[in-house]
């Protein structure tokens, strides 16, 4: 558990480093790094509402942190979850406009499901490939990204657009679909709580599942895996399947809990962001817990800083481009050591 606890706050370092250039900025701008950052803490965590709505913001890094972490376990480098997010929240969506309103409360959860399957399905073909002909996951996922931002975009203004809306925006879903809200009038919904059931069910399967510690070892060391009789290609896929259930999941709980339909620019990068958040968490539940709430508690602070304050938008953008730099290093050593083992 101790080492856990060190793993999960991995993140702590570059977060200091990124502060600290950041306030090296505010000092060239002329503007005092303490005010800002307090600011910054006020506007993220002062109050229930704002409170609220830092947690908001992290609900789908949630979804997409644990989707990526469950890939990166097994030392599959999945960089296809914005995709899966895309996919399964349009499913949900559809199907929370289109199924009969008359379902009543189990519309929720029929959504839910059928998101779970797209997801599913749209990392399967991934992970298939990886495991049976060994092409490289990073370029099929990467390339499956710009397919479901296509597919998505077409479908949207095509056969699922709004005739009373305009352009680039899905008929809203049924009241009965709709993920309830936690504390109104914040927009922090019923999805937060899902997200937290999968942290825990994450938590679960790779410290007392069969799955889950076979998935270590081959993200740890693919001959010894073979050695003590694991199916490395069976484990490969297991691990693109589940990702894409808690990506579909994700997508699911956005579209029918903060915006209630599917609209261009439905991902605001969070597959991405979600990456930066298992990595620097080293794919621990406690880690991304943490780690999906710091980013929350930027991209909250971030959209209201400007309001009271000279200090732009770009200063959040620093503070995450530099922490995903650090992700991106961390992304490095796991990918040296992987080869290592291979």
């Amino acid at each position: 558990m101790t080492n856990w606890f060190e793993r999960g706050f991995g993140f702590a370092v570059p977060v200091l480093i990124a502060l600290v250039v950041s306030a090296l900025v505010l000092l060239v701008i002329g503007e005092n790094p303490i005010d800002t950052f307090a600011l910054m803490a006020t506007e993220a965590f002062g109050s229930d509402r704002r409170f609220a709505s830092t947690l908001s913001a992290a609900t789908p890094l949630l979804f997409t942190a644990v989707g990526t972490a469950i890939c990166f376990r097994a030392g599959v480098f999945n960089v296809g979850v914005d995709g899966a997010f895309l996919i399964a929240g349009l499913a949900a969506v559809v199907a929370g406009f289109s199924l009969p309103a008359g379902l009543g409360w189990a519309l929720i959860p029929i959504c839910l499901a059928i998101a779970a399957v797209f997801g599913a399905a749209w990392l399967f073909v991934p992970g298939w490939l990886l495991a049976k002909l060994d092409v490289d996951e990073v370029v099929s996922t990467l390339m499956l990204n710009f397919i479901a931002v296509a597919i998505t975009g077409y479908l949207v203004n095509g056969a699922f657009l709004s005739e009373q809306s305009g352009n680039n925006v899905t008929p809203r879903v049924h009241d009965a679909a709709e993920l309830s809200r936690l504390m109104p009038p914040a927009t922090l919904h019923s999805g937060f709580l899902i997200g937290l059931v999968v942290l825990v069910a994450y938590a679960f399967w790779v410290r007392r599942t069969p799955a889950g510690l076979e998935g270590a070892w081959v993200g740890l060391n693919k001959r010894f895996a073979r050695a003590v009789g694991v199916s490395v290609p069976q484990t490969i896929i297991l691990a693109m399947v589940l990702s894409g259930v808690v990506a579909g999941l994700g997508g699911a709980a956005h579209g029918l809990g903060q915006l209630h339909r599917f609209t261009d620019g439905f991902s605001a990068g969070y597959g991405f962001t979600g990456m930066a958040v298992a990595l620097l968490g080293r794919n621990t539940p406690i880690g991304i817990l943490f780690g999906a709430i710091l980013f929350g508690a930027l991209a909250s602070a971030g959209t209201t800083i400007q309001l009271f304050s000279n200090i732009p938008l770009d200063l959040v953008n620093i503070i995450q481009g530099i922490v995903m730099i650090f992700a991106v290093v961390e992304l490095g050593r796991i990918t040296i050591r992987r080869r290592a083992r291979a």
